[in-house]
């Protein structure tokens, strides 16, 4: 058995055990259809990552949508709240803990990775604390039983796009089928988050629903990462915006040529108050 990073959002932001998770998973499937979702196969995706009850529902559904028509060797997940001067980071070895059973790293592919970039290596001992990954992982234990995971923090700077371009250059080489997921939320808005540029109530929530969020997903959807990246960083309207931008240059070496949007929604759906965030779900 391979050395496993502990689960440490377990039981607080998504369910501890298998069953409870099983019973989420399902009840997400059947209250958020994707029927207005071409039936084709996708290579990549943006999910959210704030905890289950807030934007669950929107990340399995994108990760069903990868599951259906292939099962990958590897999923390369790209996470991690960084800022533009922040390191890369990477597990090269291991796995994680989910309620499902074990995730284990795809070690010669992530240390492939290493060879082209300088990355800070975590261990299972030693890691950051980190949601943006760790929430997604059930999900992808659940839909790909035997697939293998390579975690990649990647800052909002070019550098994304380029790590992005290796991990398809890398899967070619390799003989490997990968699938690769994006994890970021949109907008945080409000007093607890420092940014209320449009004060509060419905202007607010109208505001960052038809404007700040748009522009970021419309550049999403047109799949053009540096955009996504001046997004964010101009108009405060991803957390990780490296992450998005990373999974879409990956995709569109991996042969992707269209982006569908599967769901829009914020936590104030669910908890309307002055400070929320935006979610989105995105396929490529």
């Amino acid at each position: 058995m391979k050395k496993l990073r502990r689960a440490v959002f377990a039981g607080s932001w998504y369910p501890a055990t298998a069953a409870e998770c099983e019973r989420e998973i399902k009840a997400f499937l059947k209250s958020d259809q994707t029927g207005t979702v071409p039936d084709r196969k996708f290579v990549g995706g943006i999910v959210p990552h704030a905890g289950w009850f807030f934007s669950g529902s929107i990340a399995c559904n994108v990760i069903r949508l990868l599951s259906e028509k292939e099962q990958p060797d590897v999923i390369v997940i790209f996470g991690m709240h960084l800022h533009p001067g922040s390191p890369r980071f990477i597990m090269t070895e291991g796995g994680y803990e989910t309620p499902f059973g074990e995730l284990v790293i795809e070690s010669t592919f992530a240390k492939a990775l290493t060879e082209k970039f300088s990355f800070h290596i975590e261990t299972t001992d030693r890691f950051t604390q980190d949601n943006t990954i760790e929430l997604q992982l059930p999900f992808i234990k659940y839909f790909f039983k035997d697939a293998r995971i390579v975690p990649v923090g990647v800052p909002p700077n070019g550098s994304s796009s380029e790590i992005g371009k290796a991990v398809a250059d890398i899967s070619e080489r390799l003989g490997l089928k990968v699938k690769v997921i994006g994890s970021t939320d949109l907008t945080h808005y409000g007093p607890n988050y420092g940014f209320s540029p449009k004060g509060s109530g419905i202007a607010a929530i109208d505001w960052v629903r038809n404007e700040n969020d748009r522009r970021i997903i419309e550049a999403m959807a047109a799949m053009d990462p540096g955009t996504v990246i001046q997004e964010a960083l101009t108009n405060r309207s991803a957390c990780c915006a490296g992450a998005a931008a990373a999974a879409i240059a990956a995709s569109k070496c991996m042969g992707a040529q269209r982006a569908e949007i599967v769901k829009y929604a914020s936590s104030y759906d669910k908890h309307p108050g002055d400070s929320f965030v935006g979610y989105a779900g995105i396929v490529f």
